[in-house]
This record gives C-alpha cells, structure tokens and sequence, in this order.
C-alpha cells in the first residue's frame, strides 16, 4: 500500500499460449504471464519492473524467461556514472548543427528506440494474450472495506499481515491522479556557452520567481551543464548545449506534461500529439490507419495504472506518468512517454515525426533522458537510474540498449543485477541464461506464504487464507500460487489480486 493509503488492484490472466514473437517473428513463440492493472502505486511498479515485469498502457507483464524465443532482460543504465559514446556525441553534435544552422543528415538513421514498437505491442498484445476492452472492475472507495471491518469472514487462525485503513482501496474508475504532479523547471535551450554553473543557477532561480505564474503547467526540462574541470571530459549535459548560439535558426524546448486529461497543458496538446502518433507509426512501422488512431493511442500511450504522487523526498515533478514533448519552432516533433518511479526513469515509447528521422531522434531521446534522470537525482538522492526497457541479446538490433554505460541486466532467477559486461560471455553461448554467478544465490522474495497474498473479494480486502476458507471448493490455488511467485511474497502482500 501506498504511503498516500492507496493499493494497486490487478487481475491475472496467466499466459500458458504462445503468440507471436515481435523480434524474431516467430507466430507462437514469445511467452509471457499478464495481469490487467486497475490502479498502482509507483512503488509497487517499480518493485514490479524490478523483478521483470513491464507495462503496456494498463497491460503489465512478464516475459516467460527460460520458455519465449527471444528471452527480454531489463537493462538499467547508471546515469550518474554515464558518459557519451562517440557515436552518441556526433548524434549530439548533428542535432546542434541543425538547430544552429538547419544543416539536415541526408542519410535516414535512427537506433535509439527502434524496438519500441516491438516491446509494447508486439509482446504485449498479440494474439493469445487478449487484456479487456474495458476496465471490467467497477469499484467505489467507500465501499471496499478491510477485512477487520468485515462482519461475515472468518478470520480465525488466518496469517493476514496487518490491514490498511477502511477506504484505502482506490476506484479503478478514476483514471486521473488525486494530486497533479507540479511542473519541473529546465534551462533555456538556447543560451549562449561559457557562462559559469553559478551563473547559470543564479539565473534559474530568478526565471522561476519571475515566470512561475507563466509557466506554472509547462516544464522545459532541459539539462544545465555542469562545469567540468580542465582535466575532465565534458559532461554530457555540456555535450547536449554545445555549440548552440544565442540565437539559434531553430528553437527547440522540451516539455514535460503529466499523463492527465485534466491538466491543460497535456489537453491542448492531446489532438497534435495524437496525430503525430499516427503518422510515425504508419510511416516508420507500417500500421493501418485503423491501427493507430486514437482510440489506440490513448490506450498504449496515456491510459497509465500509475497514481500520481507527491513525495517530501521525491523530485519536483513527482511521480507518475509523463510525456516529454520536444517541441521545434512551435510544433511537437517527438514524444518520449516516461514513467517517473522512487529509483529511476523508466522509457516507455517514443515517436516522432517522419521527415526527421536523420536526426537519430532515438539516440537524441534517449540521452536527453539520461540527463534529465540526472537532474531529477539532485532533488531525489535515490532516483538514479534510467530504465531502457528490455535488452534481447538474440535479436542483434536490440543490442544498441548495451551502449548506454555503465548498465545492468536483471537476473532472471535471482532478480539481482548484474553489470552487462559480465553477461554478454553467457547470453553468447545460451539466449536464455542465469546471470547471476552465485551458484547459492536465490530469490530475496520467493513465495513462502501464499495465505499472506492479498485479494479482494467482494470489494473487501483480505489474504488468500480468509478468502480459500470463504470459498470452499476453490480450485484458484495453482492460479493464485502462479501469480504470487511471479510478484513475490513481498509485492503479493501488498498488490490486490482482484478474485470475482
């Protein structure tokens, strides 16, 4: 449970089919185990992605490891400790050269987020694994009430953790958050170089007094360069501001806007960020018009299960989901939909427009990302990694995600991280391999109690244990059982199973 007093409700549809494989193509060949999030707390979510699982707009889950084609690793890249490969330099230097003097690539480039399509589509909602149309969950707050509260279930003898408050459970209904995270503050994206970072702070601290009415729903979160000594290479935020004049032949400002249908900055960007949408996927991906079009973008891109939330030790901007708009000249051209969690920035999707496709709008994305995690660190100490999703050795396109270094990839037996260096030698020999090279090391979290697993019944809460007892002759308890060792114990005592 959240500290704000909500849970995260999910239902659980296994994932015992195959279906069709987005990287290797294979029709039935990609496994995975699914659950349809009603609602979750940004701390279950990042407990969740920590054990493999990844979201798909409300659609959560987890690659069958040792089972699909093409095993997916989550891959974490420590942004603190990054610095730009020289491949990454030149893609920042292409983007500053147009800024600055509209000099356009003729070649057509872009590796940074090529797989994304594959990663939330293809994996996530192919045939065989067919999440709901609708939320079929239709719960009340006041109405889900705790266990302890609840005249008619036996509770005798019952191994139930201590129950949160009457009305903590949240209504899956409500698809806007309870607090609308503030707006972050970046730099002006084309200030002249050379100035020193004391400068520069002094000069953020009197735009944010003076523009705070202004600006108050729009963020421009764009990275202030550190000042690097003479023996220290240049930082990457240095490497992203390089070169630019004070008054540039473009303009580029990146916004960060909540996933919310009622802030004003994201509604009256909605329509232009939706075609945009549209037209990358049918030119980039190849979609019928029928297949995106806005019905699916809102379902893939802004129906989030993610409460938002406002923490005294969180950054600025708080938790949730958000879409980072880069905005060229006065008109979006990029869209990266992110999610803001205790301990990292996670990547979600990106699109773009077509016609600058030789601007690597991916690698740009990504590493505009990287800084901007690192700008959310100093307000958040424990906010320091960026999230790239998952990293498929099998699939040679998919490995650009190990470029991003230093980074880990989770174990998927031990959930433990382990640097990529030291993995690459195994997933050479075996595309599904233990990572971990602690032949006694286990799971921290493994199911040990599945009489602790929180479910809701009946819209009352209680552990698995009451709920058997109430329902004699259950035959969920492989279900269940199959569910909770994937969560582990300690998210399966926290998490709502929803049982109808």
């Amino acid at each position: 449970m959240a500290a704000g007093g909500s849970y995260s409700i999910v239902e659980y549809f296994g994932g015992d089919g195959g279906h069709r494989c987005g990287y290797c193509k294979h029709e039935n060949g990609n496994f995975s185990h699914g659950m349809w999030s009603h609602t979750m707390t940004v701390q279950d979510y990042q407990d969740l992605i920590d054990r493999g699982w990844r979201r798909s707009g409300k659609y959560v889950y987890k690659p069958t490891m040792n089972k699909t084609c093409c095993p997916q690793y989550t891959i974490r890249c420590h942004a603190l400790n990054f610095h730009p490969s020289k491949t990454h330099k030149k893609t920042l230097k292409k983007v500053n050269r147009f800024l600055s003097r509209g000099e356009m690539p003729v070649e057509r480039h872009d590796e940074g987020h090529e797989d994304s399509l594959g990663e939330i589509m293809d994996s996530a909602h192919e045939e065989g694994v067919q999440p709901p149309r609708q939320d079929p969950l239709k719960i009340d707050r006041s109405e889900v009430q705790d266990i302890s509260t609840s005249p008619d279930t036996d509770t005798t003898n019952s191994a139930a953790p201590a129950m949160p408050r009457e009305d903590a459970a949240p209504a899956p209904e409500e698809k806007t958050p309870n607090v609308t995270p503030k707006p972050g503050k970046g730099a002006d994206p084309s200030r002249p170089l050379g100035r020193k970072a004391k400068d520069i702070r002094k000069e953020r601290r009197l735009q944010k007094e003076q523009q705070k009415q202004q600006e108050a729903e729009s963020s421009s979160v764009n990275p202030v360069p550190s000042k690097s000594s003479s023996n220290q290479p240049k930082s990457l935020e240095e490497f992203i501001t390089e070169s630019l004049p004070n008054d540039p032949l473009h303009r580029l400002e990146v916004r960060l806007v909540p996933v919310s249908f009622e802030d004003p900055d994201f509604l009256a960007s909605y329509e232009q960020s939706a075609a945009l949408y549209a037209r990358y996927q049918m030119t980039v991906h190849g979609d019928a018009p029928y297949e995106c079009g806005e019905s699916e973008f809102k379902r893939f891109l802004c129906d989030s299960p993610l409460e938002a939330e406002m923490a005294p030790d969180g950054p600025e901007v708080g938790y949730g989901s958000f879409h980072q708009q880069y905005w060229l000249d006065g008109r979006i051209v990029a869209v990266g939909v992110l999610d803001i969690l205790p301990s990292c920035v996670s990547s979600v999707y990106l699109y773009y427009h077509p016609d600058f496709s030789s601007l690597s709008l991916g690698t740009y994305s990504a590493l505009r990302e990287i800084a901007f995690t690192r700008q959310l660190q100093q307000q958040s100490p424990k906010l320091a990694y960026y999230y790239l999703g998952f990293y498929v050795h099998s699939c040679p396109k998919m490995r650009y995600k190990g470029q991003y270094q230093p980074s880990d990839l989770l174990c998927p037996e031990t959930y433990t991280w382990v640097s990529i260096e030291r993995c690459i030698p195994r997933l050479e020999i075996s595309a599904y391999s233990r990572l971990s090279e602690n032949a006694h090391e286990g799971d921290a979290c493994v199911l040990k109690e599945l009489g602790r697993v929180l479910v809701l019944h009946r819209r009352t809460v209680m552990p698995y244990a009451a709920y058997a007892r109430k329902r004699k002759g259950s035959n969920d308890e492989k279900e269940v059982e199959q569910y909770a060792s994937l969560l582990g114990q300690t998210c399966a005592e926290r998490i709502l199973l929803y049982r109808a």
